[in-house]
This record gives C-alpha cells, sequence and structure tokens, in this order.
C-alpha cells in the first residue's frame, strides 16, 4: 500500500510521548492525597503512567471509592499540574514535521479528554485532532477514524493500540520503557526520543514502497 504524503496521519501518544506529565501528576496525586486524606505514593504512582486513572486509583481508594476520586481527581488537575509540566524534547518538532509534510497529527490518549486539550494548548502545541479517554486497544478505533498510518508512542499499550490498529508502532524511550525493552515488546521503530523523528520521518516518505 503506498503513503502518500497528502494522505498521511500520524497518531501521538500524550503522557511521556508528547510531555513530560510526571510533575504535574505528581503533585496532582500529593494535593489529592491531602484532600481525600489518604495516604498515595506519588513518587510510585508516575513510575507506571500510561493506563487509565482509576488503575492506579484501585491501589489506594476502595475500588466503589474510585469513580468519585478519579472526578475529583480530574477537577483539580488544571490548577494543578498544566503549568507544571514541560514538552518533551522534540514534540513540538514531531508535530511540525509531520504538518510540514502535508500530514494530519492527532493525538490519542487514555487522559481525560478536556485536560488533555489543557496541555497542548498550554504548551502551543496544535494538533489536528485530540482524541482521550482511549487506552491500548481502545486507541485503535480513534487511529482507524483518523486513518493514521503511524502511531507514536511509550508504553506497551501503545505498541497493542497500533497493532490493532494496523498502523506502524513507532516508539520513544521517554516513558517507562527503556530502547530494547520497547523492541522486545515488538515496536517497528524505537527511537531515544521525540528530537529524532523528524529525520525517522523524511526517510519513511522517501522510502520506495510495494
Amino acid at each position: 500500500m503506498a503513503h502518500m504524503a497528502s494522505s498521511l496521519t500520524v497518531g501521538f501518544d500524550l503522557d511521556m510521548t508528547l510531555i513530560d506529565s510526571r510533575p504535574g501528576i505528581h503533585a496532582t496525586y500529593t494535593a489529592l492525597a491531602e484532600r481525600t486524606g489518604t495516604y498515595i505514593d506519588a513518587d510510585l504512582a508516575v513510575t507506571r503512567l500510561g493506563p487509565p486513572l482509576a488503575e492506579e486509583l484501585v491501589n489506594w481508594f476502595p475500588a466503589e471509592q474510585v469513580p468519585a476520586v478519579a472526578d475529583l481527581y480530574r477537577e483539580m488537575y488544571p490548577a494543578i499540574a498544566i503549568a507544571a509540566t514541560p514538552a518533551l524534547p522534540g514534540a513540538r518538532e514531531a508535530i511540525a514535521a509531520v504538518r510540514e509534510a502535508g500530514g494530519r497529527a492527532v493525538v490519542v490518549t487514555a487522559k481525560y479528554e478536556p485536560n488533555a486539550k489543557l496541555h497542548l494548548a498550554h504548551l502551543g502545541m496544535e494538533p489536528d485532532a485530540v482524541v482521550g479517554n482511549l487506552w491500548a486497544e481502545q486507541k485503535a478505533q480513534a487511529l482507524r477514524e483518523y486513518e493514521a498510518g503511524v502511531y507514536v508512542g511509550d508504553h506497551a499499550g501503545d505498541v497493542r493500540a497500533a497493532r490493532a490498529a494496523g498502523t506502524l508502532s513507532v516508539t520513544v524511550a521517554t516513558g517507562p520503557y527503556d530502547a530494547d525493552q520497547l523492541r522486545a515488546l515488538g515496536a517497528d521503530v524505537v527511537l531515544a526520543d521525540l528530537t529524532g523523528f523528524p529525520a525517522w520521518l523524511t526517510g519513511y516518505l522517501d522510502a520506495p514502497r510495494a
């Protein structure tokens, strides 16, 4: 199948792919622990970002409390986490490279969609679309809908998303997995971080395809 630049769509994960969300999430968990009077090991929680919020909260709260606590977390998050969260190296340039190639950049994330949009706006990143609240294989729905040919992420769940959508899995070793682990998970492409993405994209678009 030929990939023409004009029909190029690249999906990007958000947390630990485009943004270093650890400081903001750490601060939000710390505030949540104070607000609820419940112990949360924020240092531990930020080492396992990627899965949906509820999967982390169930480690600290009784299951029946998790939906209400998740709502509280999402409500507290904008005031605490947005300003504390930087872009990862090369993130803006990666989105720009897709645009310059005539393509569309779509952010597909497990994060609560309104908060994902706040992060991107704060950092001056303007993807063509943002789809939140999807994790692992669920992300394939959005990737197929936008006809993405590439999905860029940092997590095992992102490799699974790409596989389920039939897209090329490009990974960055800026999250919980190093390059060797990402290869072992079956990623098609492993980059140290997004600073290498524009050059990779140029080569990908220039390569002849059967």
